[in-house]
């Protein structure tokens, strides 16, 4: 079994929630009491939130280039971003490195295709949903993507940021995710991706009205399936 390397501390929160998922579905996949090797290099997330409200994408990629090339030495054999805003500079991730980067867009543009949705809502930090990187991965899947509009754009950044990244997951909060979604499914989207790996943790158990898809779980499962070929 080839080794997965995470960058890690994206938030904390959300790299628990990886490491989680790659040993529970790298377990239904082989059985018995097998997991991933998983191999984890852990940022400051209080550097990378800083350097991100600067737009400073290039001292960024400095960062997660070191700790991508510090993945592939020790040994492995793919490498993911643990976070969906930090892909805004995953080609300069994959510049860095000989192994293939996992791209979270990628897998989850392949999960909506295969669930038959053509359009649909995307939450998360603001550069998740207003940079083209992550729309553009979609679009040329053929899914077109519709984001809230500013105040709530504000709304989830803000909540993403103070909340969710030191483990506070608050009801009023879920509530309002909840009001947002159905506001977009009432402009025709068919599913909304939880484009924050923490929103699924805000939103564990609960049920929508249209399809919510979990991007830290698909990526994770296109991580096993590399892995695992």
């Amino acid at each position: 079994m080839k080794s997965i390397g995470l960058i890690g501390g994206l938030t904390y929160v959300s790299t628990i929630e990886y490491y989680r998922h790659l040993n529970e579905i790298s377990n239904q996949r082989l059985g018995g009491n097998e997991t991933a090797e998983i191999i984890v290099y852990s940022v400051n997330f209080g550097e990378i939130k800083k350097l991100t409200e600067n737009g400073d994408w290039k001292q960024i990629s400095v960062i997660m280039g070191k700790a991508a090339r510090s993945l592939e030495q020790a040994g492995a054999g793919c490498l993911m971003i643990g976070a969906n805003t930090m892909h805004n500079v995953a080609g300069e991730i994959q510049d860095a490195v000989s192994i293939p980067l996992i791209h979270i867009a990628d897998a989850v543009a392949e999960h909506l295709n295969n669930s038959g949705i053509r359009k649909t809502a995307l939450l998360g930090t603001r550069y998740t949903m207003q940079l083209p990187f992550y729309r553009d991965y979609l679009s040329r899947n053929g899914i077109e993507t519709i984001i809230p509009g500013e105040d709530d754009v504000n709304y989830l950044n803000r909540s993403i940021y103070d909340e969710f990244s030191k483990n506070i997951f608050l009801p009023q909060t879920k509530n309002k995710y909840l009001e947002i979604i159905e506001g977009l499914s009432q402009q025709g989207a068919e599913g909304a991706i939880l484009g924050c790996t923490e929103i699924p943790i805000l939103l564990k158990n609960t049920t929508c009205n249209i399809p919510l898809f979990d991007t830290s779980a698909i990526h994770a499962a296109a991580a096993v399936d590399f892995i695992l070929r």
